[in-house]
């Protein structure tokens, strides 16, 4: 399998512990610069006001199967956490789409490390991405901690 950047993250923070834990602690605008080859792919996206960002968590050098989130004392198997501890260190985020200026997209709530490579971009449409019903499994009394 072969997966190749597409372009590059900017963002203000310099190392993990520094980064929003979620994009929605995320107040800080970003730069999504990508490459020239595949700017033809940005046509239309600047009428979306949020994008999906997928990318790869470049720092992160292992993995763990069971996790402690943010918002709770107990672990949880990684696939139902968004902890960038996985085993091929994917990362999502969806952020605002301030404006593009060609092959630059600029964004705010960014929570990637600066420097981080871009895998794909996609638009976010809530009916798509959730439906009407949807279970936030333990997360269910949790997210009032944010």
């Amino acid at each position: 399998m072969k997966i190749r950047p597409i372009g590059v993250i900017h963002s203000p923070f310099k190392v993990k512990q520094k980064t929003p834990i979620q994009p929605f602690k995320s107040t800080k605008n970003g730069r999504v610069d990508v490459f020239k080859k595949y700017a033809a792919g940005l046509k239309d996206i600047g009428s979306f006001s949020h994008i999906i960002l997928v990318y790869r968590f470049h720092k992160s050098k292992d993995y763990k199967l069971l996790v402690k989130p943010f918002l709770d004392d107990k672990k949880h198997g990684i696939f139902a956490t968004r902890s960038p501890l996985r085993p091929n260190w994917i990362g999502i985020s969806v952020v605002r789409l301030l404006r593009v200026k060609k092959n630059v997209l600029f964004v705010k709530g960014i929570d990637a490390l600066d420097g981080t490579p871009l895998l794909d971009i996609k638009p976010f449409v809530p009916k798509f991405s959730a439906g009407k019903k949807v279970r936030i499994g333990w997360l269910k009394n949790k997210l009032r901690k944010c």
